[in-house]
């Protein structure tokens, strides 16, 4: 297991620098069997350095895609695959592990396109807007992959969200929860930017 400061979700590239020798020793171990793959949960409370954090249970499998070596640290760009739920926490040996049950694959249903296309209007709209105030990682002209599944999981993966609503997206149990989902935490987002927004311009127009 790998706890880290940000959510990973199915069909999104994680890269990583590994230097911490715990896990350079779990990379030796997991590069011995295919596929290699290690879990990604939030971090609750805690560093990514160091040890001794509290993460949260819910994490998606990762998947080396790319390893590359360096001096002092490797570099590694995985893709997320299955979600998890975390059954019990391990004691490290040396690095973090648990006992996890994977969560059902979500389906998709042509019947949910329409969904889907508002879901991503939405989230294109609010990293517009998020634009205006803070550089996003993500920009609002962003390609998105071509299968609707695969494209859904990335909505919500770029949308400006906070960690905690991240987690409960990768939660949901099935497609149509998600994209309500989506919609519903965006819409939010959307419309507290669009209030600042509103704000500035009253401010500039007393002036």
């Amino acid at each position: 297991m790998f706890p880290l400061g940000s959510v990973l979700f199915p069909h999104m590239p994680v890269q990583l620098r590994v230097f911490e020798q715990r896990y350079m020793v779990m990379l030796a171990e997991i590069l011995d069997v295919e596929p290699s793959e290690f879990g990604v949960v939030l971090i609750e409370r805690g560093q990514e350095v160091g040890g001794g954090e509290q993460r949260f249970s819910a994490g998606t499998i990762a998947r080396i895609a790319e390893l590359e070596g360096a001096e002092g640290f490797v570099a590694l760009v995985a893709e997320g695959a299955n979600r998890f739920v975390v059954e019990e926490w391990l004691d490290d040996a040396p690095y973090p592990r648990a006992r996890v049950r994977e969560l059902p694959d979500l389906v998709w249903d042509e019947e949910l396109e329409p969904l889907r296309e508002r879901a991503e209007k939405l989230v294109r709209r609010a990293l517009a807007v998020a634009s205006e105030f803070a550089d996003q990682q993500w920009a609002a002209d962003v390609s998105l992959s071509g299968d609707p599944l695969e494209s859904s999981w990335q909505l919500a993966a770029i949308s400006p969200l906070g960690p905690l609503d991240q987690v409960a997206l990768l939660r949901v149990e099935s497609l149509k929860e998600l994209l309500d989902l989506v919609i519903e935490l965006t819409e939010g987002v959307d419309a507290t930017f669009g209030s600042l927004l509103e704000a500035g311009d009253e401010d500039v127009e007393e002036i």
